[in-house]
């Protein structure tokens, strides 16, 4: 296995969380006085963080008002509805099997990503979930990547990052990891490619075979 830590993204790249980020946001807003948005205002909205996503739906002067409701909203509902991508646990379970470190690495909250990787039964199957709020910085700033490979004991040169987002590829540029993009998530193939990315594939489970046919399986 030419990568012996591979980093995954969660949100629509690991696991689908969709529905409760859209039902946080259509609680939030009408909260707010602000029309609810749809689920593709949300989709195309998500990917840099929670402020800088929720900063496209409300007014500045309005976005700590905003969190608190989400925030308060997202606590008791954020485990509804959450399940592994199709290929996650798979793919997760052959990296163990060749001896290489699945990581995620996300810009969600780090206490609710790990929450929800316990709740999904991911942790054994993962070194660990690093995200939001661990640092003082997001991907894609190289800061965040130099803290992740030294959790985990790795090396950049080893490494690759799996995500939806321009934000994943940027961060795996910057860090100078490999990269391998997903459409299950926020952006399709072309806005992938466009962003950088060279290796686009439609899932988790291309990706699966296609590393297992490199190691001859």
């Amino acid at each position: 296995m030419r990568y012996r830590t591979v980093f995954i993204d969660l949100d629509g790249t690991l696991i689908d969380h969709l529905p409760a980020i859209h039902r946080s946001y259509a609680h939030t807003l009408p909260e707010l006085g602000l029309p609810a948005p749809t689920c593709e205002q949300v989709k195309r909205a998500i990917g840099g963080g929670l402020p800088n996503a929720m900063r496209k739906f409300v007014p500045a002067v309005r976005l700590d008002e905003a969190l608190r409701i989400y925030r308060a909203f997202w606590d008791r509902t954020m485990l509804e509805g959450a399940s592994v991508m199709p290929g996650g646990v798979e793919l997760l379970t052959w990296l163990g099997e060749v001896g290489a470190k699945a990581v995620v690495f996300t810009n969600k909250h780090g206490p609710s990503a790990r929450l929800l990787c316990t709740h999904l039964g991911l942790d054994s199957l993962l070194a660990k979930v690093i995200g939001a709020d661990d640092t003082a910085w997001l991907k894609p700033d190289p800061r965040f990547a130099d803290y992740a490979l030294a959790q985990v004991s790795a090396e950049a040169a080893t490494s690759c990052l799996i995500g939806d987002s321009p934000f994943d590829v940027q961060a795996a540029l910057n860090a100078r990891w490999g990269f391998y993009g997903v459409t299950t998530g926020t952006h399709t193939g072309p806005e992938l490619s466009e962003a950088g990315a060279e290796n686009v594939r439609d899932g988790l489970g291309a990706i699966l075979a296609e590393w297992q046919a490199e190691q001859g399986l």
